[in-house]
């Protein structure tokens, strides 16, 4: 602890001979990256092509002696050259004289070159020709006949030297130059030849752009011919899109700069690949065809082999890499690892050296403008549980490359691949990284269907079986080998114990390491927090439909955020805090203890405004300390990167910033936890919501922070745009791996911080509600029993109003009563059997209903007068009538595969919504399945339950029921003018929820008001009269029936067994038991009313 008591201590300035060498110093056993100094950039020794090689892995590098590494500007014409306008000869070269220059013998070659504004200078060859040379056809220098020449400066649009025009022109033209041996022979080629340069330079120009968009030079490129890396061509099963058959002859063929770019874009297809070109970035063939297309950029033939390329200068590749990743595309970056004179040191001929460093995509970006919400790349295995209900086990892995992030865990699911959905809805990833054909068809249909809800859209991505996902065997010794997780704050082999089945879930785990390798992300691997995953232990179950159904994060409009839970209670300030309100939404709690503590925090900030209003001012500075958090972690002992020329200053600077802003940044947070500290109560209860480090004392945060504060100022002042020297790698090397001790307090305070957000945006939803708000009551579970009575659980909720819809005219929407169980004023039944005509509230009512249930339990206030109810573990939806085409499931199929799911998984303490079920089929197909599935869930399930209808024989069916309450969404009519005929009549909805069943579903007056005709809507009038006249012997018995319910038919037939045993003799143990348990039954369903008493 020494150390950390005085960090300035670590920062004495090097001496001059520790600064001797250019692959940096060794502190203790630690390596340091230092930049090269001028002095050792000229020297271009071993030494510094040794660091290199030990920093970087050399899989993806290829060096080579047959390519100059660079090119200068070449010598057209001869330094003396002079042109004689009399002279005949000479005129048509004359013509053109403009696009040449005679360059001063003294100028270098950097010099020499003249470029286009906003642009750079190309790599240049190591062996450069002298002054007065020039390359004959055979690739002989010539000593007496060279040409200098100067590219065009009016060449618009983002190229490189190399795309010019007159490139390939010039080179025939040079080709066709002869030895030469007197120095002023104007007579270079005759006049056929020159008019036939001309000619074809005009025609080049003109169809060069058309030509390069279509065609390739190579045949293998061709969608004709092309093939993986396995032979197989695009129509074959097992074709991988992400490699490239490349035959050996034309392998053999390339220069060395050919090789190494086409050696790695072989096993990146599917990767937009840019190529460092001395200060330029390239893209040849396929991906220069997207760069054109997306980016707009002109493309040409050169480059590496004379290929279609377009191209961005160094100043520029940051922005074109985030363009091109908000499009979707995956980019990759093939970087010099040595400059100009380090490859010249190896040899004249040399190739400098090039490696793929770094590769960004939608699912693991960091930088750019990637917004406040979570970033996830998500890997799932399915298997098959091997027990004869059909069960499915998923095994998934994702993280959050920004957080620095990896969750892990498993799931059981069916058919309905309910589960997964939640899985999808809960993480909303990115990208999905599954089997090519280790996914049921019903697992396929649900990423499907999951990938079209919501704005952002979802990429799925097959991958071979063999290669990707592992035995869990394997994982294991994988994650040993190469030492990964080794940053986190808990042992990865401890996360899986919560993890009930480890080893699909380990081969999840290692699909996803596989994918993160070959994006040259091990950093995220090795430093990365491993944490475990619940998709619904310890919360409120809600399957992805349901999420869906109640419009929790998207709208079921547009898919936008508006009109959506999320949005009604998001008033957060930090993006973590948006964050980790998501997460919870995700999982409401069940626990009243811990939804108390939550309550507590939040009324304490409603009592203070003032408090809230600071806290607010607090939380307003702030930036994303946890995404600065894990990128600081992910550059612990990430040095290579750092020894790269032009990109290691420009990573290193970037370090720079995020260190201070995230030392700056947690100061703020203290300060803000210091200002709660003074006001004692509302930190007592902050505290049994979350852990909160010791911040103040010798052993507190406090003053361990103080001492970074001290150390950015004095090493970084002007962090924000730091000048790098050579001691500032070495500088922040040890800062960092100072900060990294502390890691898992800083996660503290964060998170600390983050629930602060939080519980101050659910204050705010409570404050600047415009109806009524009430913080609510749950029961326990002791209260929820009384002998003699009903038990069971509970919903009462009064002035009840949705939270985000809109009533008439824009104002607030009627409130109603909601009271399912027992309650202060007798029994209630948990079954509310809701009626009224289309478009008079019903599926607001029940939506409402979940909402409050779900707020409650988030631990925020609800908009109502009064919520008391005991704990929901599941809700359980089927609202609306969609069909899905694009997983091709009918509107009906869709009702009945969420409708087995609440079947087959509800309990009693579970709220099920059901709205219109078996609207979907035939009349006497729905009318039975509806009966069939209501009569279950009252008498088998026993459970809060809103069935809403338009089948009125079900209101008579079950209007006698003891656990059914028939009630209806009222209406009235009224004249349209003074005249009260029945045909003059208006419809109007008045929202209230009102005792009684609905006459009837007024679906004629909804019509009319819905624009069909008049003459229409007359014979639709006149069809159902006639139809309720041929069925009126129907009709009338089941008016009957409303007095005598299906549970009375169950006692009857009871009596009428009893009876038929003969005389009724009540020795008859048997009949005995029967008729003690229909007392009993009779008793608990009427004794709350005084029948049985």
């Amino acid at each position: 602890m020494q150390r950390q008591k005085s960090i300035l201590s670590f920062f004495q300035k090097p001496s001059s001979e520790t600064n001797g060498s250019g692959a940096g110093n060794v502190i203790g056993s630690r390596r340091v990256p230092q930049f090269p100094s001028k002095q050792e950039k000229q020297k271009g020794s071993a030494l510094n092509r040794a660091t290199n090689d030990a920093a970087m892995d050399s899989s993806f590098e290829i060096r080579g002696t047959d390519t100059p590494p660079e090119k200068v500007p070449r010598q057209v014409l001869p330094v003396k050259f002079a042109t004689n306008e009399n002279d005949r000869d000479s005129s048509l070269f004359s013509s053109i004289m403009h696009k040449f220059v005679k360059v001063d013998d003294g100028e270098k070659a950097s010099e020499r070159y003249v470029e286009p504004e906003g642009l750079h200078k190309q790599d240049v060859a190591s062996q450069r020709p002298k002054k007065g040379d020039v390359v004959n056809s055979s690739g002989i220098v010539d000593q007496q006949c060279a040409l200098h020449i100067e590219i065009d400066d009016d060449i618009l649009g983002p190229e490189t030297p190399g795309m010019r025009p007159l490139a390939s022109c010039l080179k025939r033209f040079q080709e066709d130059i002869p030895s030469c041996g007197v120095k002023n022979d104007t007579s270079l080629m005759d006049s056929s030849k020159r008019l036939k340069l001309l000619h074809d330079s005009t025609v080049l120009n003109k169809n060069h752009t058309e030509v390069s968009d279509t065609t390739s030079k190579f045949e293998w490129l061709d969608p004709a011919r092309i093939k993986d890396a396995n032979g197989r061509r695009p129509g074959d099963p097992l074709y991988d899109k992400k490699t490239l058959y490349i035959p050996p002859d034309a392998l053999k063929k390339m220069s060395a700069s050919q090789k190494q770019y086409w050696s790695v874009k072989c096993q990146y297809m599917d990767v937009v690949l840019f190529f460092k070109v001395g200060k330029f970035y390239e893209l040849y063939e396929l991906d220069a065809e997207i760069g054109h297309k997306e980016l707009d950029w002109k493309m040409t033939f050169s480059g590496v082999g004379k290929c279609r390329q377009v191209g961005i200068s160094e100043s520029g590749i940051d922005d074109a890499v985030q363009k091109l990743v908000a499009r979707g595309y995956k980019v990759g970056r093939i970087e010099q690892l040595e400059t100009s004179d380090q490859a010249k040191a190896r040899g004249s001929n040399s190739v400098i050296s090039r490696k793929l460093v770094q590769v960004v995509t939608p699912s693991t970006a960091t930088d750019g403008n990637i917004g406040p919400d979570a970033v996830h790349l998500l890997a799932i295995k399915e298997e098959h549980s091997g027990l004869d209900n059909g069960s499915i086990v998923y095994g998934f892995a994702f993280v959050d490359c920004a957080a620095l992030k990896i969750w892990v865990g498993s799931i059981k699911d069916d058919a309905s691949c309910a589960a997964l959905g939640a899985l999808l809805m809960q993480v909303s990833p990115k990208e999905v990284i599954y089997e090519s054909r280790g996914l049921s068809k019903e697992a396929h249909k649900a990423l499907r269907k999951y990938s079209l809800t919501g704005p952002v859209t979802l990429e799925l991505s097959p991958v071979q079986l063999i290669t990707d996902f592992m035995e869990a065997s394997e994982v294991r010794n994988l994650v040993q080998l190469k030492g990964y997780f080794k940053g986190s704050s808990t042992l990865w082999n401890h996360v899986l114990d919560n993890v009930m089945h480890h080893d699909i879930a380990l081969s999840a785990l290692g699909g996803l390491i596989s994918h993160l390798s070959r994006l040259m992300l091990d950093d995220v691997i090795r430093n990365g927090d491993i944490l475990p995953y619940q998709v619904y232990r310890g919360c409120l179950k809600m399957d992805g439909q349901t999420l869906v159904n109640l419009e929790i994060f998207s709208n079921n409009a547009d898919g936008g955020p508006s009109g959506t839970l999320y949005k009604y209670l998001d008033n957060c300030m930090t993006s973590s805090g948006k964050r980790l309100l998501r997460n919870w939404i995700c999982h409401p709690l069940k626990a009243i203890e811990d939804i108390d503590n939550r309550l507590n925090v939040v009324e304490d900030l409603v009592a203070r405004s003032e408090i809230m209003s600071l806290v607010a001012q607090y939380l307003h500075k702030l930036p994303d300390l946890e995404r600065l958090l894990g990128r600081i972690k992910a550059s612990v002992q990430s040095s290579a990167s750092l020894l790269l020329p032009s990109f290691g200053k420009k990573v290193l600077k970037q370090r720079v910033k995020l260190f201070g802003s995230l030392v700056k940044g947690l100061r703020v947070g203290f300060d803000l936890l210091t200002l709660l500290q003074n006001e004692g109560h509302i930190i007592k209860s902050l505290a049994k919501v979350c852990r909160i480090p010791m911040l103040s004392g010798s052993d507190g945060l406090d003053q361990f922070l103080a001492q970074f504060e001290a150390a950015v100022d004095s090493e970084f002042p002007n962090y924000q745009n730091h000048n790098i020297i050579d001691s500032d790698a070495e500088t922040l090397s040890i800062l960092i791996e100072l900060f990294i001790e502390k890691a898992t307090q800083w996660v503290e305070v964060i998170y600390a911080i983050n629930c602060i957000d939080v519980l101050r945006s659910f204050g705010v939803t409570a404050t600047l509600s415009c109806g009524a708000m009430s913080r609510p009551v749950f029961l326990p579970q002791s209260e929820n029993m009384t002998v003699g009575e009903e038990t069971g659980p509970t919903l009462k909720v009064k002035g009840l109003w949705h939270p985000f819809a809109l009533g008439e005219n824009g104002g607030l929407p009627v409130p109603n009563d909601i009271i399912l169980g027992k309650d202060i004023d007798g029994y209630h039944a948990r079954t509310l059997l809701l009626t009224g005509p289309n478009m008079g509230g019903k599926s607001t009512l029940l939506r409402a209903t979940c909402l409050a249930v779900i707020l409650a339990q988030l631990g925020c206030y609800v908009p109502c007068e009064l919520c008391v109810l005991s704990l929901v573990d599941i809700i359980f939806t089927r609202l609306g009538a969609t069909d899905r085409i694009m997983t091709g499931e009918s509107t009906f199929f869709v009702e009945c595969m969420e409708t087995a799911s609440v079947l087959q998984n509800a309990t009693q303490d579970s709220l099920v919504i059901l709205d219109e079920l078996g609207r979907g089929t035939s009349t006497f197909d729905g009318y039975a399945i509806a009966y069939a599935v209501f009569r279950n869930l009252i008498e088998k399930v026993n459970c809060r339950l809103l069935f809403a209808t338009h089948y009125h024989p079900l209101t008579k069916e079950f209007a006698s029921h003891p656990h059914v309450t028939l009630q209806h969404m009222a209406c009235t009519f009224k004249s349209k003018s003074d005249c009260n005929s029945k045909g003059d009549q208006e419809l109007v909805f008045l929202y209230r929820l009102t005792s009684g069943a609905c006459p009837e579903s007024y679906g004629l007056q909804v019509a009319t008001m819905a624009g069909i005709p008049e003459q229409v809507v007359e014979a639709a009038s006149k069809a159902g009269q006639v139809m309720r006249k041929s069925l009126g012997e129907s009709f009338r018995s089941c008016e009957r029936r409303s007095e005598f319910s299906t549970l009375h038919e169950e006692w009857l037939k009871m009596l009428m067994g009893v009876s038929q045993t003969g005389d009724c003799n009540f020795d008859d143990s048997d009949a005995f038991d029967t008729l003690f348990c229909l007392w009993h039954e009779l008793k608990s369903s009427y004794g709350s009313h005084g029948i049985y008493k």
